[in-house]
């Protein structure tokens, strides 16, 4: 497997598990805690993240030739729960 790929599924697990964890961690702790630390953390590191994926997104989208349909649902995967991990399972190869 090439590297570009390797790396977009990095990106693509990390953006997953820090959206995971601004949701069900970082959120709770700043409204039922009041602890808006975290939120300020793991928000820009997600933030970050992100970005990471779209862009690598529109790389894949050049790299494998993939319709802009495809295209669009991979983007659309990076604002849902688990979405990325769908989009590495049935967009990217093995």
């Amino acid at each position: 497997m090439d590297n570009s790929i390797k790396a977009f599924k990095f990106i693509s697990i990390l953006e997953a598990i820090s959206f995971l964890v601004l949701l069900l961690i970082a959120m709770p702790l700043k409204y039922i805690w009041e602890m808006p630390e975290m939120v300020r953390i793991v928000g820009m590191a997600h933030g970050i993240l992100f970005v990471l994926y779209v862009m690598g997104a529109y790389w894949m989208y050049e790299k494998l030739n993939w319709s802009f349909k495809t295209l669009m649902i991979v983007v659309l995967c990076s604002i849902l729960p688990f979405g990325p991990f769908y989009a590495d399972k049935k967009y990217l190869p093995a």
